[in-house]
C-alpha cells in the first residue's frame, strides 16, 4: 500500500522534496489535511495558520527551483510547543496570564529549523506552566492520547507527542526539565530525546531570564516516529546561536567506544511493573543481538539524591512567585501540583540553591565516571505503564504515585545528562518503552543504541485517534 505524504518520515520527506519527487507545497497540503481530519479528536495543535504554512512551503520550492540548497529538513512539517518562542505567535505556556504574550523573534531552535528548510506547522499544547506529566490548561483545553484516550498523552510536551503519533507532522519540538520530552514520547508510543545541557541553544526573548535551576536543567529536544528523524532534527536545531550562553559547540559524533551497556531495572530501588521490566529485558536482548555487551547492575550512581537536587533547584528559587501565578491563572491541574509539592519546599534552607549546586558537582562527577565505563545505560522511563489521564489530580495518593514512578525522569536533568525514550511496543493497547542514557554530549551513543533497539522491533506507525 502506498503511504500518504503525511505518513512519511522526516528523512524521507526531505529526500523526496530535495530530489523534486514531490513538492514541499504538496507535503504541506497533505499534512494540513491530516491536521484537519484528526486534530479535533485529540487537540494536539492549538494554533496554526494554513496560509503561512503554505507560504513557507512555497519558499522551499522556489529555493529548489533556483538551484539553492534548501537545507537538511527541506519541506518537513514541524510543530512547536507553546512555551517556545515563534515570531508573531503567542508564547502562552498554557496560562491565561500569557495569552497575549506575542513573540517578536524566534527562539534559537526555531531559527535553526527555518534555516534547515523546515516548515513550521503549528503550536502544540502543554499543561499550564509546563508543570505536569498530563496536558490540559484553561487557554487551549485538554489534549488526548491518540493511541488510547483513557491514558495521558504525557506532559509537558503532550501535544507534541500526540501530534507526531497521529501523523500531524513527523517531527515536533518539545522541552524537558523533568521528563517533558521523554515521557510524552513514552506515553504516545513514539521516540523522544532530551539533549545534554548546551547541545541545543535556547532563549525566549518574550520572557524574563529563567532561574538558575531551570537554566541548568531545561533542554529543547525533538520527538519523532524514527530514531533517524531524531538525529536529523537534532543536528539541524543544534546549530550555534550566540543568544544562549550555555551553548557548547561540540562535534555531534564523539570518539569511538566499545559497545558496552549497563542495564538497571530498579534504579534507586524503584519498583517497576512487570511490563516495564519485560520491556527493559527485551531491549537488552535486542542490544546483545546487535553486538553489544550488556551488564546488568543492581544500581546506578545516586539516583534518588539527584532527584532531590532536581527538586531543590526547581523549587528552591521562585516558588512563591510560581504559586502566585498559578493562583492567578486558576488552572486546577497546576494548583494540584503546587499543593502537592508545597511540603517539599516548606523546610528548605535559605541557601538551598548554593548547597544544591555544590552537591550537583559531586554527583555529576560520579555519573561521568560511570558513563566513561559504559557507553549507555538502559533504564525505565517510568516505573509504570502510561498513567490514566489526570491521575495526579486524584488526591495525594495519586500524585505521590506519579511522582515516585517518574524518578529517573526527574533525576537525570539535575546533571544535565542526555536521555532517549525509545518506544518498544504496545501491551494491551498501552505503549511501553525504555530509556537510554549516555555521557554529556554523547547523544550519538543514545541514538546508536536506540537504532539497534528500534531495528529489532516493530516500526512505529501513524495511528488514527480513537474517540
Amino acid at each position: 500500500m502506498t503511504q500518504q505524504l503525511w505518513q512519511l518520515s522526516a528523512t524521507e520527506i526531505a529526500k523526496r522534496v530535495r530530489q523534486r519527487e514531490v513538492s514541499a507545497r504538496e507535503v504541506a497540503d497533505a499534512t494540513l489535511a491530516r491536521l484537519d481530519a484528526v486534530n479535533p479528536a485529540i487537540n494536539a495543535v492549538v494554533e496554526h495558520r494554513p496560509d503561512d504554512v503554505r507560504r513557507q512551503a512555497d519558499e522551499v520550492d522556489r529555493a529548489i527551483a533556483r538551484g539553492d540548497d534548501p537545507g537538511p529538513l527541506a519541506g518537513v512539517p514541524v510543530t512547536v510547543k507553546i512555551n517556545v518562542d515563534v515570531a508573531e505567535f503567542a508564547t502562552t505556556n498554557g496560562t491565561r496570564l500569557q495569552e497575549n504574550l506575542i513573540a517578536s523573534a524566534d527562539s534559537p531552535s526555531v531559527s535553526n529549523l527555518r534555516k534547515a528548510g523546515a516548515v513550521l506547522l503549528g503550536r502544540t499544547n502543554s499543561p499550564t506552566f509546563a508543570l505536569r506529566w498530563f496536558t490540559s490548561n484553561l487557554v487551549h483545553g485538554h489534549t488526548y492520547n491518540p493511541r488510547n484516550r483513557s491514558l495521558t498523552p504525557g506532559g509537558s510536551s503532550g501535544g507534541a507527542a500526540a501530534a507526531v503519533a497521529a501523523g500531524i507532522g513527523p517531527l515536533a519540538i518539545g522541552t524537558d526539565i523533568g521528563g517533558s520530552v521523554r515521557y510524552p514520547a513514552y506515553a504516545c508510543g513514539v521516540h523522544g530525546i532530551r539533549p545534554s545541557l548546551g547541545r541545543v541553544p535556547a532563549f525566549n526573548a518574550s520572557s524574563p531570564e529563567r532561574a538558575i535551576g531551570a537554566q541548568l536543567m531545561s533542554t529543547t529536544g525533538p520527538i519523532a516516529r524514527t530514531i533517524d528523524d531524531l538525529a536529523l532534527a537534532l543536528r539541524a536545531f543544534a546549530a550555534p546561536d550566540p543568544r544562549d550562553p550555555w551553548y557548547v559547540s561540540v562535534p555531534f559524533e564523539g570518539r569511538a567506544v566499545p559497545k558496552r551497556a549497563a542495564l538497571c531495572v530498579r534504579p534507586g530501588g524503584l519498583q517497576v511493573v512487570p511490563e516495564v521490566e519485560a520491556a527493559l529485558r527485551d531491549a537488552a536482548r535486542r542490544l546483545v543481538d546487535a553486538g553489544w555487551t550488556v551488564d546488568e547492575i543492581d544500581d546506578t550512581p545516586p539516583m534518588r539524591e539527584a532527584a532531590l537536587l532536581q527538586e531543590q533547584l526547581w523549587l528552591g528559587d521562585g516558588f512563591d512567585a510560581l504559586t502566585n501565578a498559578v493562583e492567578s491563572d486558576g488552572d486546577p491541574g497546576a494548583a494540584a501540583v503546587i499543593a502537592a509539592v508545597r511540603g517539599k519546599v516548606r523546610d528548605l534552607p535559605a541557601d538551598v540553591i548554593s548547597r544544591a549546586l555544590v552537591r550537583r558537582t559531586t554527583l555529576t562527577r560520579q555519573w561521568r565516571l560511570f558513563l566513561d565505563e559504559y557507553a549507555v545505560l538502559l533504564l525505565p522511563v517510568s516505573s509504570e505503564l502510561p498513567f490514566p489521564d489526570d491521575l495526579d489530580r486524584q488526591g495525594p495518593e495519586g500524585f505521590e504515585r506519579v511522582w515516585e514512578a517518574q524518578l529517573t525522569l526527574r533525576a537525570l536533568p539535575a546533571m544535565g545528562l542526555p536521555g532517549l525514550a525509545v518506544t518498544t511496543g504496545i501491551v494491551n493497547d498501552v505503549p511501553v518503552g525504555v530509556q537510554v542514557v549516555a555521557a554529556h554530549h554523547r547523544e550519538d551513543l543514545c541514538l546508536l543504541a536506540g537504532r539497534d533497539i528500534e531495528a529489532r522491533g516493530a516500526a512505529v506507525t501513524v495511528v488514527d485517534p480513537i474517540v
